[in-house]
C-alpha cells in the first residue's frame, strides 16, 4: 500500500502545547506507511461568509493541504468546555463556501490532553458533532481523554509512562485500521 498522508490539526497555538506534544507522540507510534503533516491554522483570518468568493491565501493553503490528505487527526485542548476558537475557525474555512467542503469522507481521529481530570472529553464531544455534520467518519473507540501528569510527555514526542504508551499504541493501531478501511 502507498503512503497515507494524515493532515494534523492541533487546537492549541501555545509554543509548548501539550497537544502538539501528544500529536508528535501519536505520529511516533504510527505504522511506517503513515505520514503526519501538521496544518498551520494560526494565520487564518476569522471566517466571514463575505470572503467566500475571494478566500485569503492562508485559507487556500489550508484547503489544498486537507484535499491532499487521505485522513485527518485532531488533537485538541478544551477551552471553556468546548473546542478552541482557532480550531473551529479552521474547520469553518475548510467547509466553505457551501458545497465545497474539503472535509467530507476523510476518516478522522480525535484525541486530546489537558491538566484537568476529565481531559478533553467535552471538547471532543463538540468536535465529533461538527465532524459528523461535515460527513467526516470518526473513530469512535477507544477514546483518549488524557490528563497530563509530570513526565507523561516530552517536547520530542516521547511518552514517559509505559501504561500510557501501550494505551496510545492501541489507539494508533485502531486508528490506522479505521483509516485503511475508509481510504
Amino acid at each position: 500500500m502507498s503512503q497515507i498522508k494524515v493532515a494534523v490539526f492541533v487546537g492549541s497555538l501555545r509554543k509548548d502545547s501539550l497537544n502538539r506534544q501528544l500529536a508528535l507522540a501519536i505520529a511516533g507510534l504510527a505504522p511506517a506507511d503513515f505520514t503526519f503533516e501538521h496544518v498551520r491554522i494560526d494565520d487564518l483570518p476569522l471566517y466571514n461568509q463575505d470572503d467566500d468568493g475571494n478566500q485569503a491565501p492562508a485559507v487556500k493553503r489550508l484547503k489544498t493541504e486537507v484535499s491532499a490528505a487521505q485522513a485527518l487527526l485532531f488533537v485538541t485542548p478544551e477551552y471553556n468546555r468546548s473546542v478552541p476558537g482557532v480550531l473551529k475557525n479552521a474547520i469553518d474555512h475548510g467547509s466553505r463556501p457551501y458545497g465545497q467542503s474539503v472535509w467530507g469522507g476523510k476518516p478522522a481521529g480525535v484525541l486530546g490532553i489537558s491538566i484537568g481530570t476529565i481531559g478533553t472529553a467535552l471538547a471532543q464531544q463538540h468536535l465529533r458533532n461538527v465532524l459528523a455534520y461535515l460527513d467526516v467518519p470518526t473513530l469512535g473507540q477507544p477514546e483518549v481523554f488524557l490528563q497530563n501528569k509530570e513526565g507523561l510527555l516530552d517536547a520530542h514526542g516521547r511518552i514517559g509512562n509505559d501504561g500510557t504508551r501501550q494505551f496510545l499504541q492501541t489507539w494508533v493501531d485502531k486508528y490506522a485500521a479505521f483509516v485503511k478501511k475508509h481510504v
